[in-house]
This record gives structure tokens, sequence and C-alpha cells, in this order.
């Protein structure tokens, strides 16, 4: 009984600190995952806490769940037009990049620590997929205003990417516990049936969880918990088949993301605290799983294999498998430097101990090293870096305060917004305001008193909407009724100013010297589309003549405001070097100026 007792204070108490760690690494830009990873290894038995935790398939199983509650909340997250922006290069990065990696990584391997070739691609296929956890958590919650392909493609691939990785690391140590060659046609048959078979069960298991939410009639707690529940039935079930449950689990999530029911907001909410309690909950794990000590013959291989990894395997594999889609080289570099290795590869570093394989404790420290390293040198440098390489996209509006009620049936939500200081709604007449077709404004409330939409001739900051719409469409209301953010002028990621999307792109070009054709029906919008090639997203960059038009904001898939950057840097190799040369100016001027820094709050 007392050491019950004692367990169930000690997990109390770790959580709490590092929920209290967390707010203040937040301070220190701190990667977040790191601090909970750290206070893992203080409570274990080389640290103060002296935990002795060592049992494999226990944290085997804890961790392939936590995964599969954050790849399941990763789904939830990932809107349809975000997908559809970066589905074939995430793809292309999830397939052939890991692959390239693996094969890069483990010749690597088999240089450092002088092992064989199927010792080497074991070791490689460990660490060669990013780290969905690491990847939502750090992008999203550093508040970074990122390109929008950008995100997309890094957030869409690391949700992708685990099958490959499971897939490789389980021939990898088939072929070392099996006597005898595998044949190229089995691996073929294997990658098939993993990828596809877990495709097949996640659209299936989301479009059957979209349908019980609709039909059954629970209490408001239940419908999260049918959600949990099935996600795991989907994950254990897929994975028993033989098939990938971490494609499985992550499609099922991206289906009731994006499909109406009438439990939205509370799914969402439920789940969201949930996915930071099984990634505290992991990391916390893993830091107890490793004992420190024991690191020190893996330090210098760890850490020479893990510079090998970001600095050759994995910018060879970005820039090999991006060719098709026309990213820029400082869009390339960064989702190079971007390749973060979290909770995943230390998972699957259990898995050949549990088989078996001879030397498995090393690759276990091998990988925690390479973990480590990811996250305190590229988890620290994700907002610099895309600073450096002027990624940012242009600042939207913070959210507003907004209240939600689901409607039944799957029939929309009523939302209750409070106009913001600056919001676009309080700056311009009610009239002008753009507002989806499927919004309905069913009251407000100006100072104190009931009035009807129709007889308010404007908003003012304070005010109270109450909506009606889908989820999407009211997207759109919290960028209007949000307050404004102004961008940095040296970092410039809106350009020297803004014009409305729709205006002529013949009479712009006419005004500021750059050739759009000789179609005045063409506005900017469609050119910008036809430039990129593929469909707009925020911060997107298009070179006409010696300026660039830059997509500020999008109304309805299309472009609403352009920027026009009259100075842009110059493109390729020359536009790289010109870009950290600015970067370096920029950081030379906050070092000067201490009250800006402060202000600014650093990079």
């Amino acid at each position: 009984m007392e050491a019950i007792n004692e367990m169930i204070f000690l997990a109390g108490l770790m959580l709490l600190l590092s929920i209290l760690a967390g707010r203040v690494s937040s301070r220190l830009g701190a990667p977040l995952l790191l601090v909970f990873l750290g206070l893992g290894m203080l409570a274990g038995e080389d640290g103060p806490g002296r935990i002795h935790f060592g049992d494999f398939k226990l944290a085997y199983l804890m961790g392939s769940t936590a995964l599969a509650v954050i790849l399941f909340d990763g789904g939830l997250r990932t809107h349809a037009e975000t997908f559809r922006l970066a589905r074939w290069p995430a793809f292309s990065l999830s397939t052939a990049g890991v692959l390239i990696t693996t094969l890069v990584t483990g010749g690597l391997v088999c240089l450092v620590m002088g092992v064989g070739w199927k010792e080497g691609m074991l070791v490689g296929a460990i660490i060669a997929s990013t780290d969905a956890a690491a990847v939502f958590f750090l992008l999203n919650l550093r508040g970074l205003a990122l390109r929008g392909r950008i995100s997309a493609t890094l957030e869409v691939e690391s949700g992708l990417n685990d099958p490959m990785a499971v897939l490789l690391t389980l021939l990898c140590v088939t072929a070392l516990t099996t006597p005898g060659e595998l044949e190229p046609v089995h691996l073929l048959l294997e990658l098939v049936r993993h990828i596809v078979g877990g495709v097949l069960f996640g659209l299936g298991a989301g479009f059957a969880l979209v349908w019980l939410v609709n039909r059954l009639d629970l209490a408001d707690g239940l419908y999260p918990i049918l959600a949990l529940s099935f996600a795991l039935f989907v994950f254990g079930g897929a994975q028993a088949a033989g098939t990938s449950g971490f494609m499985a689990v992550y499609l099922a999530g991206f289906i009731l993301g994006n499909r109406p029911h009438k439990a939205d907001r509370l799914i969402r909410r439920f789940h969201d605290g949930l996915a930071w309690l099984a990634q505290i909950g992991l990391f916390v794990m893993l830091g107890l799983l490793v004992t420190p000590s024991t690191l020190g013959p893996y330090i210098v291989p760890g850490t020479l294999i893990a510079f090998g990894l970001m600095l050759i395997a994995r910018p060879l594999a970005v820039f090999a498998c991006l060719v098709p889609f026309r990213f820029t080289l400082a869009e390339r570099t960064y989702i190079s430097w971007v390749g973060l290795r979290g909770a995943v590869p230390i998972v699957l570093a259990a898995m050949p101990i549990l088989a078996g394989v001879p030397g498995a404790q090393a690759y276990f420290a091998v990988a925690f090293v390479v973990v480590l390293l990811s996250l305190l040198i590229q988890g620290w440098t994700v907002g610099p870096a895309a600073r450096l390489l002027g990624l940012l996209a242009p600042p939207q509006p913070e959210a507003p305060s907004r209240a939600d009620v689901d409607l039944p049936d799957g029939a929309g939500q009523l939302a209750v917004f409070t106009v913001a200081r600056d919001s676009e709604a309080a700056r311009r007449g009610k009239g002008k305001l753009i507002i989806p077709e499927t919004v309905q404004l069913l009251a407000l409330i100006q100072n104190g008193r009931p009035v009807r939409p129709e007889d308010a001739n404007r908003l003012q900051p304070g005010d109270t909407v109450l909506a009606m719409g889908d989820g999407s469409a009211l997207a759109v209301m919290d960028r209007m009724f949000g307050r404004r953010i102004e961008a940095f002028d040296e970092d410039r990621p809106a350009g020297d100013f803004q014009i409305a999307g729709d205006m002529p792109a013949m009479a712009v070009g006419g005004m500021y010297g750059f050739d759009a054709g000789d179609d005045p029906a063409v506005t900017l919008s469609t050119l910008i589309r036809r430039r990129l090639g593929h469909d707009p997203s925020l911060g997107d960059r298009v070179r006409v003549g010696e300026m660039e038009l830059i997509v500020v904001s999008l109304q309805g898939g299309e472009v609403d405001v352009v920027g026009i950057d009259l100075t842009p840097p110059a493109t390729g190799w020359a536009g790289l070097r010109d870009q950290l040369r600015a970067a370096g100016q920029r950081i030379r001027r906050r070092l000067a100026n201490p009250m800006r820094r402060q202000a600014v709050g650093g990079d």
C-alpha cells in the first residue's frame, strides 16, 4: 500500500513539475520536450529522484499508446486545406525521404561504429523519421508564423513518415534475428501492405467514427471518451493486422477533424489536454528509461551520427525528394534543418532490445544521444532559423475571445465573439466586412444592450457577436474579430506595403514596371496562382521583375491581400547568402539596442 501511494504521489509530482518547468522554459526559449526529458533523467536512478526504471516492454507499450494519442490529436488539428497543400511533398518525404535517410545514415553508422551493414541500417531506420510529437508542438506552440506551405509540409510529413520507419526497423530486426536473406519482392509486398493497409484502416475508421458520433445520443463527457477508445481500437487493430497503426490513427483523426459532427469542440478540447498529458508522460518516461552514466562510450559516436544525420543525410533526402515541387533553396534548407527527432526513435530503439538483437543496448544509447542533440540544437533554433532564412509568414490577427456551442447532428456551431481592439471588424464598418455565406450573424450586444445586427452601423471593441456557421467559416471570423499584429520592420514578412488581391494585375504591373500580360481581367490573385503552379498559401512569394508579390492573407482559397516587396533578396545561393548577411545585421542591431530586444523578446 505504501509503495502504491508513493507511486501516485511521484506521478502527480512529476506532472506538476513538468507543467511548472514548461512555463519557465517558455520564457527562456528552451524546447519544451527537452525539459520533460531532462526531468525524467533527473528523476531516474542517476539523478536525485533515484527511480529505477528499465522495463522495456512497459516502455514500448506506454510509448506506443502515447504516440497513438498524439498522432490522433495531430490528425484532428490538420485542416483539409493544409493536407491538400502538402500531401505530395509530404508523401515523398515520408517514403523515399525516410529510405534515403536510412541508407545514408546507415552508411555513416557503419563507418563510425564499425558494425556490419545490417546493424548500420537498423540504427539508420530507428532515427530516420521526423517525430510528429516534436514537430506538432515545436511549430504550433512556439507561435511560429511560417510560410503556409513549409509548415504544412513539415506537419503532414511528420504524421505520415512513422510507418516507413517502423517497417524498415522491423525488417532490419528480422534480418538480424532470422537466418537467410530477405527477398526484394517480399520487402516490396511488406511495404505495400504496411502503408496501404494503414490508409484503408484509417479512412474506414474515421468515417465510422463520424457516423457513430452523429448517431449516438450520449452525455457530453462521453463523446471525447468514445473518440479516444476508437482511436486506440484502430491503432491496436491495424498493428495486429500487420499494417501501420500510426498511419491509421493519424488518418482517423484527420477524417474526424474535417467532417461535420455534433461534438467537435468537446472532442478537440479534450484531446488537446490529453495530447499534452501523453507528451509529458512519454518524454518523462523516456528520461527515466535512460541511465546517463552508461552513455559515456556512446557520446562521441552518437554525436558524429547526429551531425551526419542533420547535415548530410536529412538534407540529401529533402533536396532529392522536393525537386519536382518548386520549393526555393531557402525553403528546402529550412525543411532540411527542421528534421526533428523525438520520442519515435527511442520507442523504435526498444524493438531490437525486445527481440534480443545482439548489441541492442548500444543502439538504444546512440538513438538517445541523437534525439537529445536534435532537440537541443534543432529544437532551440526552429524560430531563429526561420528568421535567418526570411521564411516568416505575414502575421495574422490574434484569436479573439470566443466561446462555442456544438449544434446537434453536425449542423455547425454557435460562436460568441468579442470584438478585439484594432481588429478588422473594429477598424472597418460592418457593411465593409466580407462575411462567409455560411455564417449567420444572430445577435449583437453593444454597451450592454442587445442590438439587431442589421441595425448596427459599426462594431466597437468589446462588442459581443453571436454567429452560427461551420468550423472553417468561423475560423475566417476569428481573423476579423481578432487583434491585428504588426510585423517587425526588419523582418518585413508582409513587404513594404499591401494592396487588394482583386486589383488588375496589368494595371499594377504598369505602375511598378513588371510584365503581367495583356489580359485586363487577370487579377493579382490569379497571377500569383499561375506563377506558383499550386494553390497559394500564406507567405508565398512570386518574383515579378525587380520586386516580389507576397500572399499576406487568403479568403476562400484566393489571395485577399498582396504584399509588395520592392527590394527582395536575390534568389538561389546568392539569395541565401544575402538573407544570412541581413539576419546577422538584424542580430547586431538588436544586441546593440537592449530596449528593442526586450520588446521583441529575442530570438
